[in-house]
């Protein structure tokens, strides 16, 4: 039963010893299965001499069976017409719901799920729903559509009443009437609608009218520390930022916002040095790799994420003792000019330092990694900007300074920039054109 923390304290505070057989026990049982049922899998293991009845252990499964990335299973659909991948494992029929990725990074990819009274990611995620502190009988905003799957489920299970309101860009004026009148507990906030909310607080009280709120999730990208300050000091809400557990599920901060909890009953994670594979140790950085524990339909095993963290076993304060990341970033989203590294963070801390650009709304724009001069296109506030040509000289300059590099600037108003979106969830920060 849960207590006033945990939803599944058994679970969430089970000891790490308990939580490595749990791993272990569910690794073994899935190989077979995965194997026999599996094309991909089968075809990747086979290339490389591993076989189930090989793998005896956890230290078996990490030494033998190879990783695999997005590209291999991408190369295995276009050359097979196999529409997942090669992944699945059990036949369609069997199937309760097919779901997507955003597709922002690529070709959206299918998930294939099978479950009773909710989806797994909308289950796995009700531990971290409770300790944001969601109770029975709390009233959730929740948009009336899906991405990878429908959360309503979830939040009937947890005894939330659901009030479906559309959330889509540019509709906030009427989110923040239907949060005044209806008093939710709990809303999700991807970040352009923390940037369209910017805009607004000029012209609502905004702690007033999120007062009801015991807290938000927000995903998709990380939130700037201005921006996590803004929403928490001015705008009163307790920001739960959430990331992708390499597509098995999702991480959340809890209470104590320091790190992302992955619930290691439902994935095995390891933290591998990108170039060699081979186990980094914990707290340094590397690329998380991922095995879906609980995904009988098409598991990911050994999945390499291409995010870039630091993972680490030690108990946090909350109390639970499943693994916590930090995510520095995604592999790919270093730019090399002229072969000199650029990071994300360095060009974002420049575009917030300005007050027309302070939302953080920008993009690299390049074909590939390599490139003979930063492209940076950058979305700036029409209300504040006096001067684009000055803005112009300040940004170059700015990003030159933190960056050691010359950028060529292209300048289009926030909501021009905010209506190339293509996903809900996201708003790229690289782009090929």
């Amino acid at each position: 039963m849960p207590d006033d923390r945990y939803l599944e304290p058994e679970v969430e505070t089970m000891p790490r010893e308990a939580l490595r057989e749990v791993q272990e026990r569910r690794i073994l049982e899935l190989l077979p299965v995965a194997y026999e049922n599996s094309s991909f899998y089968r075809e990747l293991w086979d290339s490389q001499g591993v076989h189930p009845r090989d793998v005896k252990s956890l230290e078996d499964f990490q030494e033998r069976v190879p990783t695999f990335d997005k590209d291999m299973v991408r190369e295995y659909r276009a050359r097979t017409g196999d529409a997942y991948g090669g992944l699945m494992c059990v036949p369609p029929a069997e199937l309760t719901s097919i779901t997507s990725s955003s597709g922002t990074t690529g070709d959206p990819e299918f998930f294939a799920e099978i479950w009773d009274g909710a989806p797994p990611l909308v289950t796995a995620q009700l531990r971290d729903l409770w300790e944001l502190g969601l109770r029975p009988g709390d009233r959730v905003l929740s948009p009336p559509g899906t991405f990878r799957n429908l959360m309503d489920y979830g939040y009937h299970a947890l005894g939330a009443v659901v009030v479906s309101v559309d959330t889509w860009f540019g509709r906030m004026p009427e989110v923040l009437e239907a949060v005044r009148r209806y008093r939710p507990a709990y809303i999700q906030l991807m970040y352009p609608q923390l940037v369209e909310l910017e805009h607004l607080a000029d012209k609502y009280d905004l702690k007033d009218i999120f007062s009801s709120l015991k807290g938000a999730a927000c995903a998709g990208q990380p939130i700037s520390p201005r921006m996590r300050r803004k929403v928490q000091d001015e705008w009163g809400i307790e920001l739960y930022e959430y990331t992708s557990a390499a597509d098995t599920g999702t991480a959340w901060e809890c209470r104590e916002h320091d790190g992302f909890h992955l619930w290691e009953d439902t994935v095995f994670a390891e933290c591998l040095d990108p170039a060699t594979t081979e186990p980094v140790a914990d707290g340094a950085m590397g690329e998380l790799v991922a095995t879906d524990l609980d995904n009988r339909a098409a598991p990911l095993i050994r999945y390499r994420s291409e995010d870039l963290v630091r993972l680490s076993r030690d108990g946090c304060a909350c109390g639970r003792t499943h693994a916590r990341m930090w995510v520095a970033g995604r592999r790919g989203d270093e730019t090399l000019v002229q072969g000199r590294p650029v990071v994300l963070r360095d060009v974002w801390q420049a575009v917030e330092a300005e007050p027309e650009t302070a939302a953080g709304v920008f993009q690299i724009v390049r074909p590939s990694r390599e490139v003979d001069r930063l492209h940076v296109r950058v979305g700036y506030d029409p209300s504040v900007t006096a001067d684009t040509g000055d803005l112009a000289e300040r940004l170059r300059a700015g990003i030159g300074e933190r960056t050691g590099v010359e950028a060529r600037l292209e300048l289009h108003t926030e909501e021009d920039l905010m209506s190339t979106v293509r996903s809900v969830a996201k708003f790229p920060r690289v782009v090929k054109k």
